[in-house]
């Protein structure tokens, strides 16, 4: 069997092969500079830091191969973005113009070109280079409506109000709610009476989530001097969505008379870097991290000063694994006021534990919860759930009790707060208060599938109400399928019950979901034994003791097992 370094190695020798066809495939007049040993090697390491999203290591691989995009398309589009990733946007723009006047231009190259002289203030020029970018043969979805909007914005000193809402108005019925946003935006720009009404009616919408742009509602009432009603409108939707981190650290903002960040209407290049930023978003949340980073930087590059930007870049980080990367704007970002200083410092924590230096991590956010000057009921029930999360389960328990002190069953945060007190009850011993808290939660949310999980195979373990766990944890796989925790706990509960070929089937399921989890495992070695596969069953606990992560007590009962079976 190969293992997973033999592989790695195996994948790279595949890539080197590739990209060497690749360059032996170029023109002739070109191989001379390029067919050598190191021009390859640049390549591909330009091309792998490209992937990793190591792009300052892409951007200095990749620079060494001045001339290349004579005849390699792919090597011009990874440079654009290693240079745009890596910050250096003016040499971003040198380069597109080398393209122009090669005749190699792409609709990456036109865009650059476009948002550089926008940001530069050269409506005209841009417009003429968003237009080439709109005409590009083979233009994606995401293309259309960069293209399309770009080009619509920096058309707006030529053009009137109407005149730039049919202009609008020709997107297709796909960017529906896009239209919307960008409508409130140009209403806005045009200081039309309409724009408080379409702001409102934006964020009130009932089917979607339109709560980031009550930000921009109350920036609006701040600029025409209804710093009151701005206020209302923040805190009436906070009551909404109270985490938002944008809309706390703007309420915290207008209460002290300072500005964290900026945003003005009027200034297409604050407007277009928001239309870039939606891009990226909706790359993020398709895990094309890298692809959003590159129009995350362009927004940034037109908006330099709007620090939320950062909070996205921060997380496609950190879903890559460039823990570093993330934990250095993370930093930067404590700088910004004080919803932003304990949002940063709770994903350093997270970004601590996994780098393995818990204690660190612990230190750091007790020393932030202790500074917040105002701790609400959300502030404190993240400390709770941090603290539960790292076996601090006597300190957690003060917190939850805390917050259940200032909220009623009624509240949303009520069936959170009783399942993780429960859950923090559960593991220092204490079942009665335990259980007592999970049919809490339950009953103020029934439909929790993992809470039902949780109280269901507790009770399983403990070898009572196991009937009745088996109904419970029925109805969380169908509210949870395919989750390999509340299978295992299926089909645990029906091999308590004697049921032992219903219960191979389910447990059969979840080992193939969580090949290396201890628990499923032992498990399913139980059930095999129990149908008189006793090799099998052996060969199943053995591969639990070979597991690193296995606590003692189950390392002790699989070892007895392996001696005398069940």
């Amino acid at each position: 069997m190969i293992n997973i370094h033999q592989l790695y190695k195996l994948t790279n020798h595949l890539v080197i092969v590739i990209i060497f066809i690749t360059f032996s495939t170029l023109h002739a007049k070109n191989l001379d500079k390029f067919e050598k040993a190191e021009s390859i090697s640049d390549y591909f390491s330009g091309i792998v830091s490209l992937n990793q999203s190591k792009y300052e290591d892409s951007y200095k691989y990749l620079k060494k191969l001045d001339g290349l995009e004579k005849s390699h398309s792919t090597y011009s589009s990874k440079y654009l973005y290693s240079l745009v990733n890596s910050g250096n946007l003016k040499q971003a723009f040198t380069f597109s113009k080398k393209l122009e006047l090669q005749q190699k231009g792409s609709f990456v190259s036109d865009l650059i070109i476009g948002i550089y002289y926008l940001k530069n203030s050269k409506l005209n020029l841009s417009k003429d280079y968003f237009l080439k970018a709109k005409k590009r043969n083979n233009r994606s979805f995401l293309d259309i409506y960069i293209a399309d909007s770009l080009y619509n914005w920096s058309s707006l000193q030529d053009i009137d109000l109407e005149k730039a809402t049919l202009n609008l108005n020709e997107f297709g019925s796909r960017f529906e709610n896009l239209k919307k946003i960008q409508n409130v935006f140009l209403n806005c720009y045009f200081s039309n009476k309409k724009t408080e009404k379409l702001y409102n009616d934006l964020t009130l919408h009932k089917k979607i989530d339109f709560s980031r742009y009550s930000y921009f509602y109350a920036k609006y009432l701040e600029s025409v001097g209804k710093i009151d009603k701005a206020k209302i409108v923040i805190t009436n939707a906070l009551s909404s969505y109270p985490r938002n981190l944008l809309l706390n650290q703007y309420k915290s903002d207008l209460n002290n008379s300072e500005n964290s960040f900026n945003f003005n209407c009027k200034k297409i290049n604050h407007v277009t870097a928001e239309i870039l930023y939606i891009t990226a978003n909706a790359l993020s949340s398709q895990s094309l991290n890298s692809l959003s980073n590159f129009y995350l930087n362009l927004s940034k590059y037109l908006n330099p000063d709007f620090h939320p930007f950062d909070t996205l870049m921060a997380e496609n980080l950190y879903k890559i694994d460039d823990l570093l990367g993330a934990k250095k704007i993370y930093k930067n970002l404590k700088k910004i006021g004080t919803s932003f200083k304990w949002f940063a410092d709770k994903q350093i924590s997270r970004i601590l534990i996994q780098e393995n230096k818990k204690e660190r991590s612990i230190k750091l956010l007790k020393k932030s919860y202790q500074e917040l000057a105002n701790k609400g009921i959300y502030e404190i029930f993240d400390y709770a759930e941090f603290l539960k999360n790292n076996e601090k389960f006597e300190e957690s328990i003060e917190y939850y009790t805390e917050v259940l002190k200032n909220i009623d069953a009624e509240h949303p945060l009520y069936p959170e707060v009783t399942d993780g007190r429960g859950v923090s009850y559960e593991r220092i011993g204490m079942w009665d208060k335990a259980e007592k808290d999970l049919l809490s939660s339950l009953e103020a949310s029934p439909d929790q599938a993992y809470v039902i999980n949780y109280l269901a195979y507790s009770w399983i373990e403990q070898g009572v109400k196991i009937k009745k766990s088996l109904q419970m944890l029925e109805k969380a796989n169908k509210l949870k399928s395919n989750d390999p925790y509340i299978i295992d706990s299926l089909g645990w509960a029906l091999f308590k019950l004697n049921r032992f070929k219903e219960a191979k089937e389910y447990l059969q399921i979840a080992v193939r979901l969580m090949p290396a989890d201890p628990i499923v495992n032992d498990h399913y070695g139980d059930v095999l034994w129990k149908i008189g596969s006793k090799i099998q069953a052996r060969y199943y606990w053995n591969y639990v003791l070979n597991l690193k992560k296995v606590e003692d007590d189950l390392r002790e009962k699989v070892s007895l097992k392996l001696t005398t079976g069940l």
